[in-house]
């Protein structure tokens, strides 16, 4: 049986599961894992804490709670539930008062107050312009790009382009490599302007024959044989036109994305 995680928290409850999913993953057990957000009220905290209790009468060993509730109020009425409770926040802000002098605002979803700040519009038009510059739909203001992903069919450049998009507001487009682009030698002609902002994106060509037979089964675009070709047609170009890229197969999305940041020297922070 798998073993119940609670992700509670007075916002989304995306940080503190990030970090649950950090810590569980160093442990080769089952988790199911249970987000509960904003948990901003006594009525929901005791919905919480019931939730939890009725969970550990029902499992054979108590349930693990991860919490960022900042009310001190709400969080014992959490911490009073038959789990392992793991308070994020108290772990490292009290240190922080300590160590800076001053105490904490303590505020309920204050690392979410950006919806009118400059950084969140930008994210917004980062995703926008992600959207309408996917899969080479269009090349108009390709310029503010900052960084361009290229590679075969389903390598992973959608999914890439917008979580850079979504997560560090990067103004990304992504353009695929096709047959025609191997047989002239040449990167598509949008391309060559921005050629300084190209990263590119490969893959193993069996998975890519798996992935791409669960769109087109049958189809000779999935075919095993078709897959190596456009694979290697593909880095060769990339090679000789001295765009760096990475194999995509055995990496997530965050290390892509990770990757990228990193070999295009863009310095962003996470939102």
């Amino acid at each position: 049986m798998s073993l119940t995680v609670f992700i509670l928290s007075d916002g989304t409850g995306i940080t503190a599961e990030t970090f649950a999913h950090s810590i569980l993953s160093q442990f080769n057990l089952k988790f199911r894992l249970l987000r509960l957000p904003f948990i901003d009220s006594r009525i929901k905290a005791a919905l919480a804490a019931d939730r939890i209790n009725q969970t550990a009468l029902e499992s054979e060993r108590r349930p693990i709670v991860f919490t960022t509730l900042v009310d001190p109020v709400l969080n014992e009425m959490v911490k009073g539930a038959r789990a392992l409770v793991m308070d994020i926040f108290q772990t490292f802000v009290e240190p922080l008062e300590q160590e800076l002098g001053i105490e904490a605002s303590h505020a309920i979803g204050r690392g979410h107050w950006t919806a009118d700040s400059e950084a969140y519009c930008q994210r917004i038009e980062a995703i926008n312009f992600s959207l309408a510059h996917d899969d080479g739909q269009s090349d108009h203001n390709l310029e503010q790009a900052e960084v361009i992903l290229i590679g075969v069919s389903r390598s992973g450049k959608t999914p890439t382009s917008l979580y850079l998009a979504m997560q560090y507001g990067v103004r990304t487009a992504n353009y695929p490599l096709i047959p025609e682009d191997f047989e002239r030698g040449a990167l598509p002609g949008p391309l060559a302007a921005y050629k300084s902002k190209l990263f590119g994106l490969s893959i193993d060509a069996y998975r890519l024959s798996q992935i791409r037979a669960a769109r087109r089964p049958g189809s000779r675009y999935a075919a095993l044989e078709n897959c190596r070709a456009e694979i290697s047609a593909a880095q060769t170009l990339m090679e000789r036109e001295n765009i760096p890229y990475l194999c995509s197969t055995h990496k997530s999305i965050e290390e892509i994305a990770t990757t990228v940041l990193q070999e295009c020297k863009l310095e962003k922070v996470i939102y």
